[in-house]
């Protein structure tokens, strides 16, 4: 069960990391333009984001493991139409196609722990899965490197292939089915069209702008199907009876900053790491490997101390650190200006990377408890899965919006020396969003009592983590999704 539901969840991890890497490769066989390479990474988030919930509520009244099964033969057949995609429509259309077969299985791994795992074993089955889930996001990034380099990108597509079929057979003989009882009511596919058009209109408008003008009758469109199409999602969830995103969740001040600054933080986060691995392969000459492997000293990090931060933030609350490490998380991302045409690793590309890591150590875990604490009990899978969508959504804005405010379009991939400006200027703008997250943290967040602190210290000496490495563990028994998957 757990090799299921780990390789299962990895499997989406793994492959978003490693599309960032294979992208100037990507780019230079179908021609394309800084545009279509946006839309190879935002076609994905876009299904993603918009029914990433909808999948969580079909797991709930159809099955856990039907779902997530589903999920996976669904990602798998995409992984392939994507492997073979003869041009970058075919390829983007693949995109999509995963992204909606990531929202079916992601929501149901950890959902199937929680709910098959006796009480006094779960938590241990959490940590595995966490621990497992963060190993797997760290190779993924350079075995992709290497495949890309050895062979071709193609196979970073391929390789889904035999992974999804352990999944299936395991999961088909191992996992359980499990539902929730107190689920009712039929799921919102009206709530989730609305949102996924609104996001489509919002991409599409602001990664044509630099293209066609701001002015355009088609950017203008598109951005106003988008401001109707979420007008008409909010006005939807609030009348309907089994809403998918029940607008009350952010009655909660604490919620609703909490959600505030993971956008911010994430936005940043999505932006900076989209241009990263072209700067390092079209500027400083690595190697789709060489670029893989350069974030690794950031998983270790994450590894080795995001539970004790977890820790940390349940003594002395969670504003210090959600105030904090946003603006740590910034000047490790001006400090990524450093990366020129030497590439010298030691010198360029390290001092960032480690900063950025410890400030991402800082402010996650608070971040998700937080989050997840915020909210009723009965609603943690609910705010799981809404903050995880948040920081979806962020990072799928910023990957849309900041090529165009550094002035990165066209071509400029192609050419190192305009790259490089846009990657300096995007870097800047990334850390300056990244420490606002931090003040807002500051302004909104507030420290729970000292009652809701020793409730909190109870829960960890029972042994139920706040946060583990990378993922982020909800404590709802109907909890859709890890929260630090988002990373």
């Amino acid at each position: 069960m757990l090799a299921a539901t780990v390789l299962g969840s990895a499997v989406t991890a793994i492959d978003s990391t490693v599309v960032g890497i294979a992208l100037p490769a990507i780019g230079r066989d179908f021609a394309l333009s800084v545009s279509s390479l946006q839309w190879v990474v935002t076609s994905y988030l876009v299904s993603l984001a918009g029914l990433l919930l909808v999948g969580g509520a079909l797991g709930d009244r159809y099955g856990r493991r039907r779902i997530f099964v589903i999920g996976v033969v669904w990602f798998a057949v995409a992984s392939l139409l994507c492997a073979i995609a003869p041009d970058a429509v075919v390829l983007i259309a693949g995109r999509a196609l995963q992204g909606v077969g990531g929202a079916l299985l992601t929501p149901g791994s950890l959902a199937i722990l929680q709910a098959s795992f006796a009480k006094d074993d779960r938590a241990r089955a959490i940590g595995a899965w966490s621990g497992l889930g963060g190993v797997a996001t760290a190779i993924g990034p350079f075995a992709g490197g290497f495949l890309i380099s050895a062979v071709s990108w193609r196979l970073i597509f391929l390789i889904n292939l035999p992974i999804a079929l352990a999944v299936v057979l395991m999961a088909t003989r191992h996992v359980p089915e499990t539902r929730d009882p107190a689920a009712a009511g039929p799921v919102d596919v009206v709530g989730a069209t609305l949102v996924t058009i609104s996001l489509v209109g919002l991409a599409g408008g602001l990664i044509e702008a630099p293209t066609y003008g701001w002015s355009s009758p088609l950017v203008l469109a598109m951005l106003v199907v988008a401001l109707v199409f979420f007008v008409a999602f909010v006005v939807t969830e609030g009348r309907e009876r089994y809403p998918m995103l029940p607008l009350a969740i952010f009655r909660s001040q604490q919620f609703s900053a909490t959600n505030a600054v993971t956008f911010v933080v994430y936005a940043a986060l999505g932006g900076a790491l989209f241009l990263l691995p072209v700067q390092l392969q079209q500027v400083s000459h690595y190697s789709p490997l060489e670029a893989g492997s350069a974030l690794l000293p950031l998983t270790a990090v994450m590894l080795a101390f995001s539970a004790r931060s977890g820790a940390l933030a349940v003594r002395i609350g969670p504003r210090l650190q959600m105030a904090v490490g946003p603006v740590v998380v910034g000047v490790g991302m001006v400090l990524l200006r450093l990366i020129g045409p030497s590439g010298n690793y030691l010198t360029e590309v390290l001092p960032g990377v480690l900063v950025l890591a410890l400030g991402l150590v800082i402010t996650v875990a608070p971040l998700t408890s937080t989050a997840l604490a915020s909210a009723p009990v009965e609603h943690a899978g609910m705010a799981s899965a809404v903050n995880n969508d948040v920081a979806r959504a962020g990072g799928l804005i910023a990957v849309a919006l900041l090529p165009a405010l550094s002035g990165l379009s066209g071509h400029s991939y192609l050419h190192p020396a305009d790259f490089e400006a846009g990657f300096r200027h995007a870097v800047v703008l990334s850390g300056v969003a990244a420490a606002g997250g931090g003040i807002l943290a500051a302004l909104l967040v507030r420290n729970p009592g000292a009652t809701t602190r020793l409730v909190d210290r109870a829960r960890r000496r029972g042994g139920v983590p706040v946060c583990c490495p990378l993922e982020a563990t909800p404590l709802g028994h109907d909890a859709r999704e890890p929260v630090g998957s988002k990373l």
